[in-house]
């Protein structure tokens, strides 16, 4: 029986699929550059639209590295909402405290020693009959 080696196929395979993913990360990259400077130079898309747009496209990428980088990609549907419902609460949590931060933090600002303070005044004291 003759040994087959396989170890250089499945090499060449394994470089081609880093390769591919590379190429497509960058592609991702490349869109997201140009959308910047078209933004910059022409103000379109609006920063709104821009940010979204953004957004989504990292997101694509974050899954796209998860999926093969991490294996999940091929992996049951089940181990992967494992993996992804419990990072999805996470990343919630962080942009959660991130807020309720901001929101303590715009409270000292306002609370600061020296800012003057907007003191309510008491109504006057109403008495019966006394003047």
């Amino acid at each position: 029986m003759a040994h087959v080696d396989n170890t250089a196929e499945h090499k060449n395979t394994g470089t081609a699929h880093i390769w591919k993913t590379f190429w497509i990360l960058l592609g991702i990259t490349v869109v997201e550059i140009v959308l910047a400077f078209i933004h910059l130079s022409t103000g379109f898309p609006g920063k709104l639209l821009l940010n979204s747009i953004f957004i989504g496209l990292t997101l694509v990428k974050a899954f796209y590295i998860v999926a093969e980088f991490m294996h999940l990609g091929h992996e049951i549907k089940n181990l992967i909402l494992s993996v992804l419902v419990p990072l999805v609460f996470f990343v919630w949590f962080i942009i959660a405290f991130l807020a309720d931060g901001d929101s303590w933090k715009n409270m000292r600002k306002d609370l600061s020693p020296g800012k003057p303070r907007v003191e309510q005044k008491a109504a006057p004291a109403q008495h019966g009959g006394h003047h």
